[in-house]
């Protein structure tokens, strides 16, 4: 639980920095709730991704599929 809510708390963060320089740059009106929410559950979904195709990439032990 503590390692999503690390996730989440980081990549508000660094989602708000990025979409305020971002909107900036491009003249855009800045909408922080809908930037914070974006960055969380893309964060999410990339991090639990990487860490499930991670885990199941491993050969069972015992198999001698190596």
């Amino acid at each position: 639980m503590m390692r999503q809510l690390t996730i989440i708390f980081w990549s508000v963060l660094f989602g708000e920095v990025i979409g305020y320089i971002g909107g900036a740059l491009e003249q855009l009106d800045y909408k922080y709730g809908q930037i914070g929410i974006v960055a969380a559950i893309f964060a999410l979904i990339v991090v639990n991704g990487i860490t499930y195709i991670t885990n199941h990439s491993q050969p069972a032990k015992g198999s001698e599929n190596k």
